[in-house]
Order: structure tokens, then sequence, then C-alpha cells
């Protein structure tokens, strides 16, 4: 197993900063703004010679009694009690604070392996940095500055000398990325919570809880897949804050980054041009989808009957995607959407023979040609597979360029129902095959103008040149000396 360490602190002393250097990665958000960070976020270390797994969290302070700073206290406190080893960072321009003896206190209660990293120490004298931190009692602090490195490989060395190698093979396995996206306050949260069967992410009633994109290992049966909680999408005129801006670029790149992404909807809530613009983007992602209609339950039949006809209205282009109707709160309905994102996955990475996919579209064509475009029709010829997640379906012709948008459309509902790709984009390719004898016919010649001499009009009794030569070499006179009869 791998050794888990955990990064504790008050607000902005440099956690994520840390975090981001442990992992080689940017993948928690960093601004010089407190309680940036809310919820607990995994990564793989890369820093250092084993493998190991961080774990950022928010601003911990552990005397918070209601509202989201409690959520956060809370949310650290779990990371806390399943860590290996704890660094535990403060900043070393700002001193030692009441805070960061609060902290202390509640390391040397959780039993844990502590180590102080006294953070921004750039340009200052090391004794001078820590001087204060041995208050502590937590042994000797590093100085270090995650934003420059300094340090930080021989800290990192350092907490994990106590633990053997791992096995061979672990760093390498592949999981199974699922981004659950949506607007805000429509139960992504709670849903991953119902999912683990645990707090792991803050599920709070206000819209914007979640900031970061929050990546959670998890594991279904024999099947180990990774949830990424996202924070909420707005209209782009709705987004004001530089916080949400950050929050937005983290969504969509995780969208880009999943192998299935989870659209979840409000069924309490009209279905908004929001919830269009995401599901657009995820289409034009490439990225396998299912739709998750959170809320179902308490709804009564006419509402149930207005949401699917709206969602039949303003979802249509989503018609290769599975919807399922559940409720967060209770569990209900969420086995289902794990296996429609299973067989969505499968449907996304499926081969595709060359030869079966030419006879399906040879078939398609012989059911319905494409249209004429003027005095000739495209030629469909054969087909192969051009890429995965999504399918790519490349086809090869004469004049493909002219096929209409409705013949391409035609041709996917075809390729879908054979193969069937449930719950996945299918995108075609049309290259036209170019005309090997192009190449190789010869210019036009223009057309050789009469001689002058020919077009003038000849003298009676007397033939062309031409005429004259064609006599003499059948062996007759000229007609200027033939005898009159």
């Amino acid at each position: 197993m791998k050794p888990t360490v955990v990064i504790v602190g008050r607000p902005n002393v440099g956690k994520s900063t840390l975090f981001n250097r442990l992992t080689r990665t940017r993948d928690a958000l960093v601004a010089d703004i407190p309680g940036l960070t809310r919820d607990r976020h995994y990564g793989h270390g890369k820093l250092g010679d084993r493998p190991y797994l961080v774990v950022d969290t928010g601003g911990f302070e552990p005397l918070a009694r209601d509202g989201i700073v409690h959520e956060m206290a809370r949310q650290a406190g779990q990371a806390i009690a399943e860590a290996d080893a704890v660094i535990f960072v403060v900043d070393g321009r700002a001193g030692l604070t009441a805070l960061d003896r609060e902290i202390a206190d509640k390391l040397r209660r959780a039993r844990r392996p502590v180590t102080v990293a006294v953070n921004k120490s750039e340009g200052i004298g090391h004794g001078m940095t820590t001087a204060d931190f041995h208050q502590l009692g937590l042994g000797i602090p590093y100085a270090v500055s995650a934003a420059h490195g300094e340090g930080v490989r021989g800290l990192i060395e350092d907490v994990l000398e106590p633990f053997p190698m791992p096995g061979e093979g672990e760093a390498g396995e592949t999981r199974l990325k699922v981004a659950i996206v949506g607007r805000p306050n429509v139960g992504k949260s709670t849903m991953i919570n119902a999912l683990l069967g645990e707090e792991r992410v803050i599920a709070f009633d206000q819209p914007g809880t979640t900031r970061d994109a929050i990546f959670v290992d998890f594991e279904r049966g024999e099947k180990k897949y990774t949830l990424i909680d996202t924070a909420g999408l707005r209209r782009k005129g709705k987004v004001f804050e530089t916080i949400e801006k950050f929050s937005v670029i983290k969504t969509l790149q995780s969208i880009e980054d999943a192998n299935v992404v989870v659209l979840v909807l409000d069924a309490r809530q009209d279905i908004a041009d929001q919830d269009a613009h995401i599901a657009g983007f995820i289409v034009e992602s490439g990225r396998a989808l299912v739709v998750a209609v959170n809320k179902w339950d308490g709804l009564d039949a006419y509402r149930r009957g207005q949401i699917k006809a709206s969602l039949e209205t303003r979802l249509k282009f989503l018609d290769f995607a599975r919807f399922h109707y559940v409720s967060a709160l209770t569990g209900q309905g969420l086995e289902a959407v794990f296996r429609s994102v299973d067989a969505a996955y499968r449907a996304a990475t499926v081969d595709l023979p060359t030869p079966r996919l030419t006879r399906v579209l040879i078939d398609a064509v012989a059911r319905q040609s494409p249209p004429r475009n003027g005095v000739f029709r495209p030629k469909l010829r054969y087909a192969h597979q051009g890429g995965r997640n999504p399918p790519l379906v490349v086809i090869h012709g004469n004049m493909l360029d002219k096929v209409p948008d409705s013949y391409r459309r035609y041709l996917e509902n075809v390729f879908r129902e054979v193969f069937k790709l449930q719950g996945t984009p299918l995108r075609i390719q049309f290259n036209v095959t170019e005309n090997p004898y192009a190449r190789n016919k010869p210019a036009d010649t223009p057309r050789k103008k009469p001689k002058a001499d020919e077009t003038k009009k000849t003298a009676p009794g007397k033939l062309p040149s031409g005429k004259t030569a064609k006599r003499e070499s059948a062996g007759m006179p000229p007609a200027s000396r033939q005898r009159p009869k």
C-alpha cells in the first residue's frame, strides 16, 4: 500500500502550492485568497524516489462550530484520521500564530507522525525562519519554499523514510475517470457521498460550495474508478468572482480528462439553457455521457411528465445517452447510473472491424442512397475505424464533400444501432478518393486554326492544293488538265 501524506494548516499558508509541487501538476487551485480550497483533494506524489498519495485540505480552523468553515474543518479532521503521515504547513513570514498552536494541539491528539514545514522561507535565513516554530513541540521544523521548490524534496524524503517501499505495479493501476458535472446546487457532491457511503466531500445547501475539481478513488465490485466532483457551471454573464472563473476552467478541464461524464440535472427546476450548453460542451469534447435527473423523489406525476417533455425538447441532441431518474439523497437509481457508465465506456472504446463496417455501409447505401448532386451521385466505397473515445468512422469514396448533413446523421444512426453504441458520441469523417488518372490527363490543346490560304475563295476550275495532291497521288491528272468531252 502507498503511504498517505496529508497536508494541513491554517488558510493561505501555501498548502495547495505544496500539493502541486509534490504531484508535479497544477491540479489544485492556487491564488492569494484565504479559504480557496474546501474539500480534500487527492493526488499521486511524483517528487521523490517512491510512490505515495498526497491529500490537500482546506484551511483548518478546529474551533469553528458552524457554517462552511466548520465543514472544512471536519473534512480536514477526516483526512488526518486516515493519514499515515501529516505535513503541518506554517507561514514563515507571518510567524507563529494562535491558530497554529490550536492546530498543533489537534495533531498531537490524533497520534499521527507530524512534520512541520515552514513555508515561504525563500530569501530568509533558515535559522531565523524556523526559530519560533520549535515552540510547537512537533520536532525540528523544515524551512521550505513550495513556490520555488527549495527544500521540498528533502522534506518529503524524510517524511517517507519510515515507510517500506510499496510493491511493484501499484503505481501503474488504471482507473475509469467519471466526472460529475452540472449547474450549481443540483446535488453533485451529495451523489458522490451517496456512492461512497461517507461524507467525503462537502455537501452544503449553498450554490458554489465546491470550488475545485476533487478526485476521489472509488471501487465498485472489482472495478476501480476515480470520481471527479466539479464546481457548478453558471452562465458566463453570472460569473463575477475570480475564484469562480478558476472553478469553471477546472470543470471544463475535468470534462476533457474524464472517460465518462455524468450530467446531473435538477428535476425541481426547469431545464435551462445552461444545461443544454454544458451538454453541448460534453458532446463537442467527445466524452461518453450518462444523464442523471436528480431530486426525482417526491414529485407528482404531472411534474414528472413536464420534466420528461422538457428533456425531449431541449436535449433532443442527447438521444444517444441514457437518462436515469434518481435521488442522490436516498441513493435511489444510482446503481443503474453506474451500469450505464460501464456500458458507455465500453461503447466509447469498442473495436469496429473494417470488413463489418464496410458491409454495414454497403447495406445502408442499398437501403437509402445519398441524394444526387447535379447529374452525379456521391459514391461511398468502404469504411474503417479511425479512433476511439469517441469512435470515429472514416468513409472513403467519390464526391463525399457533397454528402448532406441529413445523410451523415442517417449513417450515424445505422452504425449506432448495428454496433450498439449507446452512451457515446459517434463521429463520421469523409475522405474523398483521389482520381489516379487525373494527374496523367494531357492538358487541353486549343483547336487548330485553318490556314489563311485555305479560307480564300478558289478560282473556277481550280481545286485547293490539298485536293490536287490527292488526285496526283491516285494517278489522276489535275482538274485543269482534263480534256473537255
